[in-house]
């Protein structure tokens, strides 16, 4: 079982507009998609539900005077036409692209372009791109809302094959904040991110476990069925450890952090969230859940790391 960043939107699919509760499901509306290598995240959001994604490459390519500085040709080996045309004045169709939520799946490529295209899409007129809301709208007591805004990672940094820690998904909200503070502070976003530490990764999870334990197991009644304890492992003490610190299970498990020197770890700092043991590698925290656990020593000498 593998559960990613971004697999929580899965869930998000049947959500309605809380706004307006006439409206179809997200997964019947157009949502726009950011992240990743080329054409991947718009195919990871289909696999989940969603029946009409469009991303910055599909506006970019049909609109090049959208953001003049890059080229849209470097796009259009996988960007697909949008569903209905961006609006501008002399357009003379019916109906125009809109966008119902925003969702950031993996890291942007090219920060500024999506910089660019959200914030066109936050701040247009319910959505349609192409259209602007008055800004004297955040006066208003009740001003309409703008369209959510999702992020998937709010890690600063993340562990790649360079030496040192590279800016992740996290540098490029912050990136994406830093603009819309500047240039629109008294307009509120309707913003959430997801995964770890938030509450709605680590239940996701669990939910899953608990299905996944149930194939496991069968028709099997009895106290083995119930998952008792979970043991979070991880490098990064302010997503990892304190996601699983904070965790507190509606269904009554248990949950021991484990803290692994390698990744982001950084051994001149002390961890801003104390895990329940700090171990070399993820080895070492399986033989130390496994002998917790009671497992007899010698049974868990026997085992390889291709056995876990």
């Amino acid at each position: 079982m593998f559960i990613q960043s971004h697999t929580p939107f899965a869930d998000f699919t049947h959500q309605t507009d809380r706004h307006d509760k006439s409206k179809a499901p997200l997964k019947d509306r157009t949502v726009l998609v950011c992240g990743g290598d080329q054409d991947d995240c718009r195919q990871v959001a289909e696999s989940y539900g969603f029946t009409s994604v469009v991303t910055t490459a599909d506006i970019i390519t049909s609109t090049p005077t959208l953001w003049p500085f890059t080229s849209p040709q470097s796009y259009t080996s996988y960007a697909r036409p949008l569903p209905q045309p961006i609006y501008n004045p002399s357009s003379t169709s019916p109906t125009h692209l809109t966008i119902s939520s925003v969702f950031v799946f993996a890291d942007p490529r090219d920060w500024a372009l999506d910089i660019q295209i959200i914030t066109d899409v936050l701040l247009s007129r319910g959505g349609v791109v192409g259209t602007t809301r008055s800004r004297s709208l955040a006066c208003q007591e009740n001003p309409a809302p703008l369209v959510p805004l999702y992020f998937s990672n709010p890690d600063l940094q993340w562990a790649s094959q360079y030496h040192l820690p590279r800016l992740g998904q996290g540098g490029f909200k912050a990136a994406f904040m830093g603009v819309w503070e500047a240039i629109h502070r008294e307009i509120p976003l309707e913003e959430k991110t997801i995964g770890k530490p938030s509450r709605e990764t680590f239940e996701f999870a669990e939910k899953r476990l608990r299905k996944h334990r149930q194939k496991l197991l069968g028709t099997h009644k009895g106290p083995a069925l119930g998952l008792r304890k979970v043991y979070m492992v991880g490098d990064n003490p302010l997503s990892d450890i304190q996601g699983g610190n904070d965790y507190s299970s509606p269904f009554g498990s248990v949950w021991d952090t484990i803290l692994v020197r390698t990744g982001v770890y950084n051994d001149s700092q002390v961890p801003p969230h104390k895990p329940k043991v700090t171990v070399d590698g993820v080895w070492d925290a399986v033989k130390w859940a496994l002998i917790r656990e009671g497992w007899p020593t010698d049974e868990i000498e026997k085992l390889s790391v291709d056995d876990t």
